[in-house]
């Protein structure tokens, strides 16, 4: 494909005022929405009023070869990253040289290095909600794409796969009610594809509630199937930790709605602070018990199990602003529940593991001998772009003439996930300049990708944007697996792994940043083009 095509259609006043109607009520109607930021709202009567999520207004090309290629690949990478986190000598190495240099990875380890001295682990199994973070590259001013490179690997709260769902929903809705006017004959059926983020990353958390229990109680012969059959009856149930006043609560229901209408499976959401209150472990198996505040009439309190642990808080500093936090962290990491993400998932998260991984020896180390799959190395190093440590190795000393010789082709990358913390091009050197050059090791700098910019129209808080927009584009993973009993370190045993939909996120051309849940983006689909 040497170009995008024109886009979007010129349309006039009446269609437009048809089709931003048709959005808004469609995006009300089907809980495509967001509680409004208090900026927006000053006052929210019991977190009773809500907007439609920021959207695009339509569909935003992409190509059909580069959307195809990242998601087949999904899978081999939800290998990589699971036989990262199982090998600890690996991981713990880089964890340990980061942490030196940055508290919340040194908090982290810390975690992990106490559970081994202590009483070590109880989990058996572990669950990986993954996404992979792709643009496509570009090479000259005509926007050839070259291919696509991985912008980041998300190992925590990989957020908006049910509202990603619906947007595609919404955008095949717009079409196939006339909304679209017919001019815009290249989004039909076969350019719209149907995304099932939402329904597969269900999928996902229910097949690790149904592992943990097959694992503790075999005599139950507990399935999914049969389950769903009975009805939310069980005295097991799953635990989303959650931010409180989180306003991305609507994404994170409709998985929630999802894993109790289709499975019959009771979820819990939780804060950090209510855990330590509602929950506590039962020795010698660590078995971690809730019991819903809501459930208790005085006479008679309903406890739970707590199958799966599915962090959707955690991933950064300001979610642990104490040691209670942190404790916390401590006390739902050394249960028996399978947690999604482990402590040494989310290592196996960071910047500086996808830095390492970007050198070929390292990517073989754990791809290398893939049974069944010719070339499969090369197809993921092929979607790396650059990518040079910050320490005073070699590869450093280079990276850090570049950050202050070409800061412009860059962007330094800290070891956090969420938007808003990268620092681009012409503020790298300055930025630079004033931290203690010993905490340079602590970020990665990445060569800058060059998406195509194509035009489209952005909804947010209920005003209409026009202008050049570029796509990122994250596709999902679930696996659940668990160390091999006898192996070499990083050797996994799968119980399930498939790829789980997609999420397009798009941002004026001119933002550097990308978060939906930041402010900086919004979420889009996809109209394949050849």
């Amino acid at each position: 494909m040497s170009s995008y095509p024109s886009y979007p259609p010129n349309l006039t006043a009446e269609q437009l005022s048809y089709l931003i109607t048709s959005f808004t009520d469609y995006s009300l109607s089907h809980g495509l929405i967001v509680r409004p930021a208090p900026t927006f709202i000053p006052t929210n009567p019991s977190n009773s009023l809500a907007t439609p999520a920021p959207v695009t207004l339509w569909p935003s090309p992409f190509p059909r070869t580069h959307f195809e290629e990242a998601r087949s690949l999904q899978p081999f990478c939800n290998l990589l990253y699971a036989r990262v986190a199982a090998d600890q000598s690996w991981l713990g190495d880089l964890s340990t040289s980061l942490s030196l240099v940055d508290d919340f990875i040194s908090k982290l380890w810390a975690i992990h290095t106490r559970l081994k001295s202590e009483n070590g682990y109880h989990h058996k199994y572990s669950l990986g909600l993954f996404r992979s973070d792709y643009m496509v590259h570009t090479s000259d001013s005509e926007f050839a794409p070259l291919g696509i490179r991985q912008v980041e690997f998300n190992t925590i709260a990989s957020s908006f796969g049910a509202l990603a769902s619906k947007v595609s929903d919404l955008h095949r809705y717009l079409w196939r009610s006339g909304a679209y006017p017919p001019t815009a004959d290249y989004i039909n059926d076969l350019s719209l594809p149907r995304n099932e983020a939402l329904e597969r990353l269900a999928e996902g958390l229910a097949k690790a509630h149904e592992v943990y229990i097959q694992d503790v109680s075999p005599d139950a012969k507990y399935t999914l199937e049969t389950a769903a059959s009975v009805g939310p009856n069980s005295s097991y149930g799953i635990m989303f930790v959650i931010q409180d006043g989180e306003r991305n609560a609507f994404d994170q229901r409709w998985l929630e709605y999802h894993l109790t209408q289709k499975y019959g499976i009771r979820v819990f959401r939780v804060t950090f602070e209510e855990i330590r209150k509602y929950t506590h472990h039962v020795r010698p198996n660590y078995e971690l018990l809730f019991v819903p505040p809501h459930a208790f009439d005085g006479r008679k309190q309903q406890v739970y199990e707590i199958s799966v642990v599915y962090y959707r808080a955690g991933y950064g500093p300001g979610d642990y602003p104490g040691q209670e936090e942190w404790n916390t962290r401590y006390f739902l990491e050394e249960s028996r529940a399978i947690k999604c993400p482990t402590i040494l998932t989310q290592l196996a998260g960071s910047k500086k593991v996808q830095q390492v991984l970007a050198e070929k020896k390292n990517l073989e180390k754990f791809m290398g001998n893939e049974r069944g799959e010719e070339g499969i190395v090369e197809r993921i190093f092929e979607t790396f772009a650059a990518i040079y440590p910050m320490d005073e190795s070699e590869a450093g000393l280079k990276a850090r003439k570049l950050a202050f010789e070409e800061p412009h082709r860059f962007v330094l990358k800290p070891q956090r996930e969420g938007g808003g913390n990268n620092i681009y091009k012409d503020k790298i050197p300055e930025f630079l300049r004033g931290l203690e050059e010993e905490k340079w090791q602590g970020y990665i700098l990445m060569e800058l990708i060059r998406p195509p910019e194509v035009e489209n129209l952005v909804m947010r808080n209920g005003e209409m944007m026009q202008g050049k927009v570029v796509g990122e584009l994250g596709v999902y993973g679930a696996v659940v697996w668990k160390d091999a009993e006898d192996g070499e370190p990083g050797d996994i045993d799968i119980v399930y792994n498939e790829e789980a939909g997609v999420l397009l996120r798009t941002k004026g051309s001119s933002s550097e940043e990308g978060g939906v849940a930041a402010g900086f983006g919004c979420v889009d689909s996809c109209v394949l083009v050849d």
